[in-house]
């Protein structure tokens, strides 16, 4: 290949430009299910009480880096009796804990999201309650019991002690469940759910729920996106996006175990092929339950690891997620059930890093739901992204040492230019050497 110029620190990525315009919140418009690009908020990162104000004051740093939908954690009470601090241990669906603030804060969240152009969904938790909420006492028969003991049960097979299992055969919980669902939407104003274990709760429960949310919010649109990975969340329950769990654990298998990057093609396609169209398979690389145990730039042995990994999540077929703290490079694991402070500013070129990456995810659509071509490597995951006149190759060093990557027959001696600010336009040759963990984005001119 002529000489291509990369530029491959972190610090290269910066971009200039303008911050989006303030807008009054009445102009929000939720994006479509396919544009979306999310926020993960985990209230305990951001601030020891009143975390939910110490969002707010983060809005323009959250909303530069592109992002359009913010999910935010459970930020109910959270239940004292067998507890463990977990915000997902619920003790009332319609309140919000002090640690976080009050509803007047989180009312506030969500203005401040709608006048920066990004909704806001809130994490909610249908498959059990703690076991201090007031139904135990009130509708023991809500719950799921021990057919020999008669005993409410925790959620099986999970040793999740802390919380007790709801029983879906129960029409009154269901009503009940409902209508707290809607009470955040119409007396809120929020913009869907993150539903916790769906794939735990029967799927006509989901699409009663989402059928009536949906309804209730007109003319409002809103997203559903499950914590599942299973097709009847979207054939049965009727979520707008889901998990993708697998494609999640095929990245850990190839930077970790060494497995051929067209490992992760097969992960995609297996992903997609049973998914309805115009649904969604959120990509990530991090999450708050994952981050307990690594932070990405340990889970892939680096930091140009982890940022190698996240381009080869979000281009194939978009549903790109961010999780809080991970556009920082925080390096330790974050215990979600307790505060954990991180410094914001501790790593300016890799959030601009990120931001570059979803400001090309946001320019082009071709890159997030482009038709997909692919090429089978054992080191180097290279794919195609088209969608009308626009053409990109994307290439991902899967290992951290360098290769040599064939570049595909159609491709070679085509016009391309690396979208990493300062990337050269030249013509590609039939290989090209990449460094460790190294990526390029190459639009075809």
């Amino acid at each position: 290949m002529k000489k291509l110029s990369i530029i491959f620190a972190a610090a290269a990525f910066i971009l200039i430009g303008c911050k989006p315009e303030k807008k009054a919140a009445t102009d929000f418009q939720l994006p479509a299910v396919d544009d979306i690009a999310m926020y993960q908020v985990n209230p305990r990162v951001f601030a020891p009480d009143h975390s939910l104000n110490a969002v707010a004051d983060r809005i323009d740093s959250i909303r530069d880096l592109g992002v359009n939908v913010m999910w935010v954690m459970p930020i109910y009470p959270i239940g004292i009796e067998k507890g463990k601090n977990s915000p997902y241990c619920i003790s009332n669906y319609t309140a919000v804990a002090p640690e976080f603030g009050t509803i007047d804060d989180f009312k506030h969240l969500a203005q401040v999201c709608h006048e920066h152009q990004m909704a806001i969904i809130l994490d909610w938790v249908a498959n059990h309650t703690a076991w201090d909420h007031p139904w135990v006492k009130a509708h023991p028969d809500w719950y799921t019991h021990d057919e020999v003991a008669d005993t409410i049960i925790h959620p099986r097979p999970w040793d999740w002690l802390d919380v007790a299992d709801l029983n879906y055969d129960n029409r009154e919980m269901r009503r009940a469940m409902i209508d707290a669902m809607k009470f955040w939407i119409t007396e809120v104003g929020i913009d869907g759910f993150r539903c916790d274990v769906a794939d735990g709760v029967p799927a006509d429960f989901w699409k009663e729920a989402i059928d009536e949310l949906r309804q209730a919010a007109q003319p409002r649109q809103i997203v559903m996106l499950a914590e599942g990975k299973n097709v009847d969340n979207f054939t049965v329950g009727g979520f707008d996006m889901n998990y993708g769990w697998d494609f999640k654990d095929s990245i850990v298998h190839v930077f970790q175990n060494g497995l051929p990057a067209s490992f992760l093609i097969q992960a995609d396609s297996a992903e997609y092929a049973q998914l309805p169209a115009g649904k969604v398979k959120m990509r990530f690389t991090t999450n708050h339950d994952h981050a307990t145990e690594a932070a990405p730039v340990v889970e892939f042995t680096s930091e140009r690891g982890s940022m190698a990994a996240y381009v080869a999540s979000i281009f194939m077929h978009g549903g790109a997620l961010i999780y809080g703290s991970q556009e920082v490079g925080y390096p330790y694991p974050i215990n979600f059930f307790k505060y954990v402070p991180v410094d914001w500013t501790a790593n300016s070129p890799l959030y601009e890093e990120y931001k570059a990456l979803i400001k090309l995810y946001n320019d082009h659509p071709a890159l997030r739901k482009g038709q997909l071509t692919t090429w089978a490597d054992p080191d180097v995951l290279m794919f195609k992204k088209s969608l009308g006149d626009e053409h990109f190759l994307v290439l991902v060093n899967v290992r951290n040492q360098a290769v040599t990557a064939a570049i595909p027959s159609k491709w070679q001696g085509k016009s391309v230019h690396d979208e990493a600010p300062n990337g050269a336009l030249d013509a590609l040759d039939d290989s090209l050497q990449l460094a460790p963990y190294q990526y390029l984005i190459l639009k075809e001119y």
